[in-house]
């Protein structure tokens, strides 16, 4: 077993059907790409998935694995997360990243002082958020951009932030008005 990184690229979401086919949702950019990797595996990379792909859906692939043949087999690897290891992945581009490269990175500060790390990614549709963990303290979302996150060197190991004045001051619980007197 190997002890590279792994890289979630979809998950296996239940049965198609009665005859061992099964629904698999695609991370990859281009979706259909997820066919392309080989080998695909179990996140410990113990179990390896070999897929055809059967048929396309809206939001899922139909697909085919060796060994399932009804529907019982199929859905007993519902929520089964299928990975690669990082070094399949082609190199990214000039100003993207790969999650999971981000994840580990030191996070220092514009004085390139240490402050914690990058804990994970987070997408919720309205933008990409880090995760950091400072050295003290609990976590918080920082907006994954250039103005908050100007440096990102994922060979040194490091990304530079920007908190912005007042961003990780606690809000303090409002206290109820008091009632007074009934008229």
């Amino acid at each position: 077993m190997s002890t590279e990184r792994r890289i979630c690229i979809g998950v296996i979401m239940g049965a198609h059907g009665v005859r061992g086919q099964i629904r698999l949702r695609s991370f990859t950019a281009d979706p259909e790409s997820l066919f392309a990797y080989k080998p695909l595996t179990s996140e410990d990379g113990q179990r390896v998935f070999a897929v055809t792909r059967k048929d396309v859906m809206k939001n899922y692939f139909v697909a085919a694995l060796p060994g399932v043949a009804d529907r019982e087999a199929a859905e007993a690897l519902r929520g089964t997360k299928l990975y690669i290891e990082r070094s399949v992945l082609p190199p990214a581009q000039a100003g993207e990243y790969y999650e999971a490269d981000l994840i580990g990175l030191a996070a220092r500060t514009a004085e390139n002082e240490a402050f914690g790390a990058v804990e994970a990614v987070h997408d919720y549709g309205a933008g990409t958020f880090l995760e950091i963990k400072p050295k003290g303290g609990k976590s918080f979302m920082l907006p994954f951009n250039d103005d908050l996150v100007p440096v990102v060197d994922v060979a040194a190991g490091y990304v530079l932030i920007v908190v912005p004045e007042g961003w990780l001051d606690e809000e303090k619980p409002q206290k109820a008005p008091k009632k007074g007197p009934k008229a």
